[in-house]
């Protein structure tokens, strides 16, 4: 696999809860951290996801937005 990106993680996949039309996929970072990712239920199922399923999440982002009260 080649990305561009930069900000690759590698976790697993913890839970999956499918709709109608897409799919929450929470992955589970080493230490504990989550990162939640919304994807196409077909493309869910294309990869075969399953819980306990090794995944990366990428990032590619031009721009990070943060704010504060």
């Amino acid at each position: 696999m080649k990305l561009s990106a930069r900000n690759v993680f590698k976790g697993k996949v913890k839970s999956i809860v499918t709709g109608m039309v897409n799919s929450e996929i929470v992955i589970e970072l080493p230490g504990g951290t989550e990162i939640t990712s919304i994807i196409t239920k077909t493309s869910a199922e294309n990869m075969k996801l399953k819980e306990g399923s090794e995944v990366y999440a990428a990032f590619k982002a031009s721009n990070v937005m943060i704010a504060t009260d």
